[in-house]
């Protein structure tokens, strides 16, 4: 009987080391666990939650400012700089150059068509482009939105009602001019477009080191605006008016 307590005493002892072991270890663990740092999502610039496709609209001009087939987005890039150069660079005017644009298409089309009797062959189709009532309205509805909101703005402005966007407006007027007094229109319109075209996919390549960028910019901006609130903007009585109520 002695033996057999023993030996019953000595399995228990061995069951209790076991148990300690593995209460110990899954305890190290889960303080390992907890020393991992957890992964935190990555913040879009603006706070932005959809894809960069999705923003811009999803369809074929998507596409286009996104690149996604270099060969039209190069090709449409090309020609709006051959224009570009045509007009800036040589001096040509916009109604010589829509009158030769024209003179040089009817003619293909007009000679195409005629001699396509004579080859045997099917005269061009000329593609009908017509443009439903549907269409015309949902633009129309766009515009008169736009519109209205700027007329809404400008009258605020106009009345003192509203003393810092006249500040952002007269700031934005002016450093729009000192660009216009540095480029003429027509470079101005295409390095406009020019950025269009490129930043979007300029953007979806290195989204990730420009959104890190963009933070802190858009953190530091802030930080400035606070500052200027707190030694000019709160100085202002009707702005100091407006904050209290």
């Amino acid at each position: 009987m002695s033996e057999s307590e023993d030996h019953g005493s000595l399995l228990e002892k061995i069951n209790e080391k076991i148990h300690e072991y593995k209460h110990s270890s899954s305890s190290s663990s889960d303080s390992d666990d907890d020393k991992k740092p957890k992964k935190s999502k990555k913040k879009k610039l603006f706070g932005r939650k959809h894809p960069l496709h999705h923003v811009l609209g999803g369809g074929k001009a998507a596409d286009l400012v996104l690149w996604r087939n270099k060969q039209t987005s190069g090709s449409i890039l090309a020609g709006v700089t051959v224009i570009w150069l045509l007009f800036e660079g040589i001096g040509y005017h916009l109604l010589t150059f829509l009158c030769h644009s024209l003179i040089v298409f009817l003619t293909v089309w007009f000679v195409w068509s005629n001699a396509a009797s004579f080859v045997n062959r099917s005269p061009p189709k000329f593609p009908e482009v017509i443009l439903s009532e549907v269409q015309c309205l949902k633009i129309a509805h766009i515009m008169r939105k736009e519109i209205n909101e700027a007329f809404y703005t400008l009258r605020n402005v106009a009345s003192g009602k509203d003393l810092k966007t006249y500040l952002m407006m007269v700031a934005v007027l002016w450093f729009i001019s000192i660009i216009g007094s540095c480029f003429s229109f027509l470079t101005l319109s295409y390095t406009i477009f020019l950025m269009a075209y490129t930043l979007p996919m300029l953007y979806e390549k290195y989204e990730d080191q420009v959104d890190v960028v963009g933070e802190k910019a858009l953190i530091e901006i802030k930080k400035q605006y606070k500052v200027i609130d707190a030694k000019l903007l709160s100085k202002i009585p009707m702005l100091s008016e407006k904050k209290r109520h």
